[in-house]
């Protein structure tokens, strides 16, 4: 579970959010501006709120009452961006194991070769990210993620450069991911057919605070 109760300010923008996470997948609304992105930057550490505390699965990341402050590549959040952001000069193979690498053997819950075989990324372990498609990128770029083991997925407007006929055939495997991995997901988007598609927990983000029920 993540539990949110924070206040970031930035010049003329502020954002007010007290809620708790617990569904599966939770589904984050907004227009663009809205501060859907800040809000996934806060629970990374990727930003530190001015006020508050990021509690996750019951350890604290952030308190600044108690000068508590967990930086993001210790918090074990997995990000997924839009464009994928994956390593130009290294194969989808050496993508897909760049967080694995990177923790202890014993913090490692997936195999290389499973989450290859669920995402259906195979035939594509050779390749650059340049020799990629659109949904082919986010899906090695979700593999990446889950490869990390992460406590919690963050999800940044994953689908939003892929045309329509893609973004139907991508969605399904954010779906495979919990059923088969049981990581949680905050899912962010501006296109509300997505969030219908994955999850019933659906909150918007409106004048700087967030309200549940788009």
């Amino acid at each position: 579970m993540l539990e949110l109760d924070l206040h970031f300010q930035r010049d003329e923008f502020s954002l007010q959010v007290k809620q708790e996470f617990a569904a599966p997948i939770s589904g984050i609304l907004g227009a663009s501006g809205s501060g859907k992105s800040t809000l996934l930057s806060l629970v990374a550490g990727l930003l530190k709120p001015q006020q508050g505390k990021i509690i996750l699965n019951g350890k604290t990341l952030c308190d600044t009452a108690a000068r508590i402050w967990t930086p993001p590549h210790l918090r074990h959040i997995g990000l997924v961006f839009q464009d994928g952001q994956l390593l130009p000069h290294l194969s989808v193979r050496n993508n897909l194991l760049y967080g694995y690498n990177n923790i202890a053997p014993e913090q490692r819950r997936f195999a290389l070769d499973a989450i290859v075989e669920l995402l259906e990324i195979g035939q594509l372990l050779g390749r650059k990210p340049a020799q990629l498609s659109g949904g082919e990128k986010q899906r090695v770029a979700l593999g990446r993620a889950v490869l990390y083991s992460p406590e919690l997925l963050l999800l940044d407007e994953p689908l939003s450069a892929l045309d329509e006929r893609l973004k139907q055939q991508i969605l399904p495997f954010f779906l495979r991911i919990y059923d088969e991995c049981k990581i949680p997901m905050i899912y962010v988007t501006h296109a509300l057919s997505e969030l219908e598609f994955l999850t019933s927990q659906r909150f918007v983000v409106r004048d700087g605070t967030l309200h549940p029920d788009c």
